[in-house]
């Protein structure tokens, strides 16, 4: 069985001092929480939350780095017609 990391609650403890878990996670980073004994939630602060869920740059930037930019495609549309369907 993996080691769990130090900063690691039980749900029972988590729940009786939940100002601190709360706290913990904002000056000592993310916080485990286990439920018998298996890795349950992580609680993060909203400052690390809004680190891992920003944008990470534009549409357009996206699309200037794409390694497909420069590859030749045919965009044409067709010019066929729509079959004929009886119904």
């Amino acid at each position: 069985m993996t080691a769990l990391p130090k900063d690691t609650w039980t749900v029972a403890n988590a729940k009786a001092r939940f100002s601190e878990l709360i706290d913990k996670a904002k000056s000592d980073g993310p916080q485990m929480v286990t439920r018998n004994g298996k890795p349950a939630a992580v609680l993060v602060s909203v400052e690390e939350w809004e680190k891992k869920t920003a944008p990470r740059g534009s549409l357009l930037e996206f699309l200037q780095n794409s390694p497909l930019r420069g590859v030749d495609l045919d965009l044409r549309r067709l010019s066929d017609q729509p079959s004929d369907i009886e119904l």
